[in-house]
């Protein structure tokens, strides 16, 4: 089983986006039962008392409009165990890399990617929080993952 981490700042926008457009892509091919998929966060600005907050609404409904439903999913912080149980932990932007690097102690294992280098890019992948383009955040998701399963299969 091929073990996928998506991260981005807070785990309500970019990161479940990508971890729902994959388990959407991996579905469809009928693949779901050879991948394990999450999202996670380098802050723990949205984790209150523990518990953490529902993926943004703009970003939820950006998914539903395609079909894609998200519930139940709630923000999660990234932890230094992760390196050891994930295949691939993947960043959406420079700053997340820079981060993860940090919380993880390192990438000895090269694990550690930015979404769009599976498409052959090394731009970021914008934060919809700061931008509100919900489109073009959904649609570089959806260009990353779709590079990166085509690299997998």
């Amino acid at each position: 089983m091929i073990k996928i981490l998506f991260v981005c700042h807070g785990n309500i926008c970019r990161s479940p986006m990508a971890e729902f457009v994959m388990k959407n892509l991996t579905a469809a091919r009928g693949l779901s039962d050879q991948f394990y998929i999450a999202s996670a966060a380098t802050s723990s600005e949205e984790i209150w008392n523990g518990i953490g907050n529902p993926v943004y609404p703009p970003a939820r409904a950006k998914l539903a409009e395609h079909g894609i439903a998200c519930g139940g999913k709630r923000a999660v912080q990234l932890r230094r165990e992760d390196y050891a149980q994930y295949d691939y932990l993947i960043g959406m932007d420079s700053a997340n890399i820079r981060n993860m690097h940090r919380m993880l102690g390192g990438d000895p294992e090269g694990k550690v990617f930015k979404l769009l280098s599976f498409a052959g890019s090394d731009r970021d992948i914008s934060d919809p929080w700061y931008t509100g383009d919900f489109d073009a955040t959904y649609r570089d998701v959806v260009e990353g993952c779709e590079a990166l399963l085509a690299r997998l299969q």
